[in-house]
């Protein structure tokens, strides 16, 4: 999927000051450097150079502060690095494209270790468990964004009571940049997406100022399958809200499972599918998503599908990262084009 030009422009211009040497305004990072991070205290005793980007949010954090130099390795990759950053990251170990194991991050012999989500970092990790890596003594970081409580009935994202916004995003930008000791790339990387986002809420939402509607379709194992959605209150819900609407789906839970009766039910006036590079299901990719909503006799009569109201988006966007405020620019430009949007 080609890039916005405006994100292009600044993420080339951001990488280059993040490859620029020393920090000219912001004072330097004091060591041993404790951070409280997702309830645990974080202990940095100097600033890692080998570190370990576990999931892709994470890695190109770093890769967008300039850090591929420090970086030991990645893994879980749902897409595509950014192209602007293809050449840095080629220059960084790939672990796995998909969950790695323990034991395979510990042979590159991390400092650090900086983790997208609960799965690859917490408590039911299918990778390891803070307190793994602490035994090892490697600091681990979570991304704020997904610190999320457990309710009964949600999956291992937990659920989210509150609206993410993009503040928890800048937190974790901040105190990246600040372990690594680069705190003017992390200034500079924040005033980009700060500007991005003024200019998304200071457009007008709709060509009749109504309050659209979303659904955010992930994916699904099959069409007989529940789909996994962007719940209300992720990143999906933050889209909507950015772009003046609302998200359809109105459960707590981070990545809630719905039958196709319970989506057709919510009738939105936008679908949005999300296109993915790892192929694990036939629906990670958009256009099979689209040939179904269109040929099953069901979801054809959804007021989105007979509007030929489908945008596609960054998949990975719909998880609270750096992709969210592009997938928000990205579905912002197609409905545009589709004259749903000024």
């Amino acid at each position: 999927m080609a890039l916005p030009k405006q994100f292009l422009a600044a993420s080339f211009l951001l990488v280059g000051l993040g490859l620029t040497n020393g920090s000219a305004h912001a004072e330097p990072t004091q060591y041993p450097l404790t951070i409280e991070n997702c309830g645990e205290a974080v202990t940095v005793e100097k600033a890692p150079q080998r570190a370990i980007g576990l999931g892709q949010n994470s890695a190109e954090i770093m890769l967008l502060l300039g850090l591929g130099d420090r970086m030991a390795g990645t893994a879980f990759w749902p897409s595509k690095v950014l192209p602007q950053l293809a050449d840095a990251n080629a220059k960084v170990k790939l672990l796995t494209v998909e969950f790695p194991t323990f034991e395979s991050i510990l042979a590159e012999n991390p400092d650090f270790v900086a983790a997208a989500l609960p799965t690859l970092l917490g408590p039911d990790s299918k990778v390891a468990k803070r307190e793994d890596f602490e035994k090892v003594g490697v600091p681990s970081y979570l991304s704020p964004s997904t610190c999320l409580e457990r309710k009964e009935g949600t999956d291992a994202y937990g659920a989210r009571a509150n609206l993410w916004n993009m503040d928890l995003l800048y937190e974790e930008i901040e105190e990246l940049a600040q372990i690594f000791d680069v705190q003017d790339r992390g200034a500079a990387l924040i005033a980009d997406f700060k500007a991005r986002e003024a200019a998304l809420r200071a457009s007008a939402p709709a060509e009749d100022g109504r309050k659209l509607t979303y659904v955010f379709w992930f994916s699904s194992p099959s069409p007989t399958a529940d789909a996994y959605l962007g719940g209300r209150n992720g990143a999906s819900g933050f889209i909507a809200d950015l772009l003046g609407g609302t998200n359809a789906i109105q459960t707590e839970a981070e990545w809630p499972t719905l039958g196709w009766e319970s989506i057709i039910a919510a009738d939105p006036d936008v679908i949005v599918v999300a296109g993915l590079d790892r192929n694990r299901w036939e629906l990670d990719k958009p256009e099979a998503k689209i040939a179904f909503l269109n040929s099953d006799p069901a979801t054809s009569q959804m007021k989105a599908v007979r509007n030929k109201a489908i945008v596609v988006m960054d998949g990975q966007a719909m998880n609270p990262t750096i992709r969210t405020i592009y997938g928000a620019e990205q579905v912002a430009e197609q409905l545009k084009a589709l004259g749903l949007r000024k």
